[in-house]
C-alpha cells in the first residue's frame, strides 16, 4: 500500500476564494485539507533509519538477555501467574480502557478504531529497557513480552471483533502478521544469544547488559525525535486524540500495577506489569493503520500511534525519576538507621566500661 503524509493546512483567508488551495500533486484535496504523496527523499530516509533502529534494537535486546537466567525464566513460563496477570492487563485492561475513552470523547468511528487498535496490541521492547532502570523483574518482563506478541495472532483479532463491530466491520481492519512474527523473532533470537552469553560468561554479560541499558535508553529517545521528524506534517488533529493520547498510556500503568499489587505480586513485580502494560507496540499499530485505511481516513488519525508513543516514554521517564528519587532517600534512610544503630551500641559499650571498671569486651571494639 502506498505510504502517505499529511499537509499542513493552509490559510484561505490569504488565498483568492476562487484559486485552489491545494497543491497540484495532492492526491486528495478537501477544502483547505490535502494529502500529498510521500517523497522519495522521505522514504528512502524512513528506509534507512527503519533498518539501522532495528539493528540497534537487536544489539539492546541482546543486552537486556544478558540479565536473564534461564532457570528463572522457565520458572515463569512452568508457574504463569505473573504472565497470567500480565495477559489480563494486556488483552483486558488495555482494550477496555480504550474503548471507553472512545466513548468518552465521542470521537469519529476512524478515530475510535485506531484508539482500539492501539488498545489491542502487545506490549513493546522499550518496556523491557525500562523494566531494567526501575530494578523491575527482567525474567518476568522479558516472558512477558514473548507471550503477548505471540498471543497477539490470537488475541487482536479477538479483541477488535469485540470492541469495533459497534463502529465498523472487523474485516476491514487488517492485521499484519508478518509484522508480529518479525517482531516475535527480532524479540526472541537476540534474547536468546544474550541467556546463553550469560549463562557462559556472566562477568562479561554484566558489562555487556550496562552498555546496553545506555544505549537502550538512547534509542527509547531517539525513536520518539525521529518519528516527529518523519511525520512533521501530521500533527493536525483533534484535540481529542491528543487528550486520549496523554490520558491511555497514564490509564494503562496506574491500572496495571494495581491489578498486579491485588493480585500478590511483588513490588518489583508490580513495577514490570506496569511497564508491559502502559508501553504497547506503537510500531505495530502504525503498520496496521496504515495497510487498513484510505488517505482520507488516515488524515484523522494517523498521528495517534505517535502520540501515544511520546507520551508513553514520557510517563515511564516520570516512573523512572520518581523510582530513583525513592531509592535515593531509602538507601539514605538505611544508612542513617545503620549509623544510629551503631551509636547506640557504641554508647551502651561506653556504659557499661564505665560500669566495669573500664573494660571493654574485644567484641565491642
Amino acid at each position: 500500500m502506498q505510504t502517505y503524509r499529511l499537509f499542513h493546512q493552509f490559510k484561505a483567508s490569504s488565498l483568492n476564494e476562487n484559486s485552489s488551495v491545494c497543491p497540484p500533486n495532492a492526491t486528495i484535496c478537501n477544502g483547505v485539507s490535502c494529502v500529498l504523496p510521500e517523497d522519495n527523499s522521505n522514504k528512502i530516509l524512513n528506509t534507512v533509519l527503519s533498518t539501522v533502529l532495528t539493528i540497534m534494537l537487536a544489539m539492546v535486546m541482546f543486552s537486556m538477555g544478558c540479565n536473564v537466567v534461564l532457570k528463572n525464566f522457565l520458572s515463569h513460563i512452568k508457574r504463569p501467574w505473573g504472565i497470567f496477570v500480565g495477559f489480563l492487563c494486556q488483552f483486558g485492561i488495555m482494550p477496555l480502557t480504550g474503548f471507553v475513552l472512545s466513548l468518552a470523547f465521542d470521537v469519529l468511528p476512524v478515530q475510535a478504531i485506531v484508539v482500539l487498535i492501539m488498545g489491542c496490541c502487545p506490549g513493546g521492547t522499550a518496556s523491557n529497557i525500562i523494566a531494567y532502570w526501575v530494578d523491575g523483574d527482567m525474567d518476568l518482563s522479558i516472558s512477558m513480552t514473548t507471550c503477548s506478541t505471540l498471543l497477539a495472532m490470537g488475541m487482536m483479532p479477538l479483541c477488535l471483533f469485540l470492541y469495533t463491530k459497534m463502529w465498523t466491520a472487523t474485516d476491514s481492519v487488517v492485521l499484519p502478521y508478518d509484522s508480529i512474527g518479525i517482531s516475535l523473532v527480532a524479540l526472541i533470537i537476540p534474547v536468546s544469544v544474550g541467556m546463553y552469553v550469560n549463562h557462559k560468561w556472566p562477568q562479561k554479560a554484566k558489562i555487556i547488559l550496562k552498555i546496553g541499558s545506555i544505549a537502550g535508553a538512547i534509542l527509547i529517545v531517539i525513536i520518539a525525535v525521529i518519528g516527529g521528524i518523519l511525520y512533521k506534517g501530521s500533527w493536525i488533529i483533534t484535540p481529542k486524540l491528543w487528550i486520549i493520547g496523554t490520558i491511555f498510556p497514564a490509564a494503562g500503568y496506574s491500572l496495571g500495577f494495581f491489578l498486579a499489587r491485588v493480585a500478590g505480586l511483588s513490588w518489583n513485580r508490580c513495577r514490570t506489569v506496569a511497564l508491559e502494560t502502559g508501553m504497547q507496540n506503537t510500531q505495530l499499530c502504525s503498520t496496521i493503520v496504515q495497510l487498513s485505511f484510505t488517505p482520507a481516513q488516515l488524515e484523522l488519525m494517523f498521528t495517534f500511534p505517535l502520540i501515544y508513543s511520546i507520551f508513553q516514554v514520557l510517563f515511564a521517564l516520570i516512573i523512572l525519576s520518581g523510582y530513583r528519587i525513592y531509592k535515593r532517600y531509602r538507601d539514605k534512610t538505611k544508612i542513617d538507621d545503620v549509623t544510629t544503630e551503631e551509636e547506640t551500641k557504641s554508647k551502651s559499650s561506653s556504659s557499661n566500661a564505665a560500669k566495669n571498671g573500664g573494660f571493654v569486651s574485644d567484641e565491642n571494639r
